[in-house]
C-alpha cells in the first residue's frame, strides 16, 4: 500500500487551516478536484476519516485534529531547516503564514508588504485575513496579528504602527432631532449600528474615562461584521457606529460624520505581530520582524 507523502500532509494541513477546499487549492496552486481526490486518497491510505465535509465548509475530525497536532511541529521544523540552508547562502527563502484581520491586512498592504516582497523575492507571504482569533501554532501559522490588549501571554509581540482609537460617530443628519449622548449609558436611547465579531458574538462597546471602564451592549436594528460597511451605515444616518478612528477619518475631515462621546474614547494599544517565544524563529519571520522594527519611529 502506498504511503502518505509529504505533499499529502502539507495539503491536509492547508485544507484544515483554510477550512475550505477552494481556498486551500488556490493556496497550493492546484485544482479543487485534484486536492479533494488527494485528501480522499490520504484517508484511504490511513484507514481513517480526517475531514468532515459539508456543502459549505470542511473541518478536521477528532483524528484529523490529532494528526495536525503531531505533524504541525514536524512540518515547521522542516521549513525551518530548509530556510536555514537558504539563509546560509545569503538569501531568505520559504513561506511566511500570518493570521490577521481584513483591516490589519489592509494596513500591511499599504507599506510593509510591498517593501518586504521587494527585499525578499524568494519568500511567499500567505496572509489569511479571516479575522478569527485562532491558536496560530495549532493552525500552522508562523505569526498572527491582533490588538495589543488581546495578546496571549506566552507570545512575543512586535508593534505595527502606534496606538489606536475606537470612536463613536454619527452623521449630522442623524443628530438633527436627537441630543448627542453625554454618557455611554445614553447610547441605550439611540439607534446603534452593532458589530458581529468573527466568533458570532455581538461586540459590547467599550469606553473609559479617568480610569472608569464602561461596556455597553448597545441597542440597534442593524448588525454588521465589516468596519467599512459600519462607516457607510453611519453616513446614511442609520445610527451611531463604533469604529477605528482611521476608518472614519476621511468622513470626519469632510464633515460627513461627527464624533460623539469623544472624551470616553482614549487610545488603546495598537496592532501587534505576535509569535511563539519558545521556538526557533524561521528566517522569513525574522526578516519580517526586522522590517517592522526598522519601520517603527525612534525615540524623540
Amino acid at each position: 500500500m502506498a504511503k502518505a507523502t509529504l505533499a499529502d500532509l502539507v495539503a491536509f494541513q492547508t485544507v484544515a487551516a483554510h477550512r475550505s477546499f477552494r481556498q486551500a487549492a488556490d493556496a497550493l496552486g492546484q485544482s479543487r478536484s485534484a486536492l479533494s481526490h488527494a485528501m480522499r486518497g490520504l484517508e484511504a491510505q490511513l484507514g481513517a476519516r480526517l475531514l468532515n465535509r459539508t456543502t459549505r465548509s470542511v473541518a478536521p475530525t477528532e483524528l484529523g485534529q490529532r494528526l495536525l497536532e503531531r505533524i504541525g511541529p514536524l512540518l515547521r521544523e522542516l521549513d525551518d531547516a530548509l530556510a536555514q540552508v537558504s539563509q546560509a547562502q545569503g538569501r531568505v527563502r520559504g513561506t511566511l503564514r500570518i493570521n490577521t484581520s481584513e483591516s490589519a491586512a489592509r494596513l500591511l498592504l499599504q507599506q510593509v508588504v510591498p517593501r518586504f516582497l521587494a527585499a525578499h523575492p524568494d519568500v511567499e507571504l500567505d496572509l489569511v485575513a479571516d479575522g478569527r482569533l485562532v491558536d496560530v501554532v495549532e493552525q500552522g501559522f508562523d505569526a498572527g496579528i491582533r490588538l495589543g490588549e488581546s495578546l496571549p501571554q506566552d507570545m512575543v509581540g512586535v508593534p505595527i504602527g502606534g496606538p489606536l482609537r475606537f470612536i463613536a460617530v454619527a452623521s449630522p443628519g442623524y443628530l438633527v432631532d436627537r441630543a448627542p449622548p453625554a454618557l455611554p449609558e445614553d447610547l441605550r436611547q439611540h439607534r446603534c449600528i452593532r458589530q458581529r465579531l468573527p466568533s458570532g458574538k455581538r461586540y459590547r462597546w467599550e469606553f473609559m474615562q479617568h480610569g472608569q471602564e464602561v461596556a455597553v451592549d448597545v441597542p440597534g436594528a442593524l448588525t454588521l461584521d465589516n468596519v467599512p460597511l459600519m462607516v457607510e451605515a453611519a453616513l446614511r444616518g442609520l445610527g451611531i457606529a463604533y469604529v477605528p478612528e482611521t476608518a472614519a477619518q476621511a468622513e470626519l475631515d469632510a464633515g460627513r460624520l461627527v464624533r460623539v462621546l469623544d472624551d470616553w474614547c482614549p487610545p488603546v494599544p495598537g496592532l501587534f505581530l505576535y509569535f511563539p517565544a519558545n521556538r526557533h524563529m524561521p528566517a522569513p519571520l525574522r526578516a519580517f520582524v526586522d522590517l517592522l522594527g526598522a519601520a517603527q519611529p525612534g525615540p524623540a
